[in-house]
C-alpha cells in the first residue's frame, strides 16, 4: 500500500481519495476511521424503556420475526435499526456478519467449531451459540486474519 500526504496551505478542505481494486478489509479499516458516522451508543428498548448500549458490550446483533434485537451482556434488547443499517455503521475490526440475520462482536467470541456443510458454530463467552452460514466463513477467516496480523 502506498501513502500520500499532499500539504499545501491553498486548499480549502481536506479531501481524501482511496484509489484500490476492491475493498478489502485493510480499505474497509482506513474507511471505518475517516467516516465521522460511527456508533458510539445503540439505543435498546427492555420493558418500555430506553437504554444507551455500548457496542463493545453486545455480543451479537440479531433478527428474530423481523425485529434486531441486541444480545447485551445485561440481556436481550430491541432495536429500532435494521440489521443492514448496524452492520455499516459498526468498526468492521470488531463486528463481524455471520449470516444474514446475525452481526458478531469479534471480542465477545469465546471459540469456533466445524458444523456441517461448511458452516461455523460460534460460541460465546457468555455461553450462548449462534451459526455462522458458509457463505461468510471467508469473510469471517479473512477478517481474523487481519485482526491477527494488527495484534503484532
Amino acid at each position: 500500500m502506498k501513502l500520500i500526504v499532499d500539504i499545501n496551505d491553498t486548499y480549502e478542505e481536506t479531501k481524501v481519495t482511496v484509489e484500490c481494486k476492491r475493498v478489502d478489509p485493510s480499505i474497509r479499516k482506513i474507511l471505518d476511521v475517516l467516516e465521522e458516522e460511527k456508533h458510539d451508543l445503540v439505543i435498546g428498548y427492555k420493558e418500555d424503556r430506553q437504554h444507551l448500549l455500548k457496542p463493545r458490550d453486545v455480543e451479537y446483533f440479531y433478527t428474530e420475526k423481523e425485529t434486531v434485537y441486541a444480545s447485551h451482556t445485561k440481556g436481550k434488547y430491541r432495536i429500532r435499526e435494521k440489521l443492514y443499517e448496524l452492520h455499516e455503521s459498526l468498526p468492521s475490526d470488531q463486528f463481524i456478519r455471520l449470516s444474514k440475520s446475525t452481526i458478531a462482536n469479534l471480542y465477545k467470541i469465546s471459540h469456533f467449531e466445524p458444523s456441517f456443510h461448511g458452516t461455523l458454530v460460534v460460541h460465546f463467552q457468555s455461553g450462548s451459540k449462534e451459526y455462522a452460514s458458509r457463505h461468510y466463513v471467508k469473510e469471517i477467516k479473512n477478517t481474523l486474519k487481519m485482526n491477527r496480523r494488527k495484534e503484532k
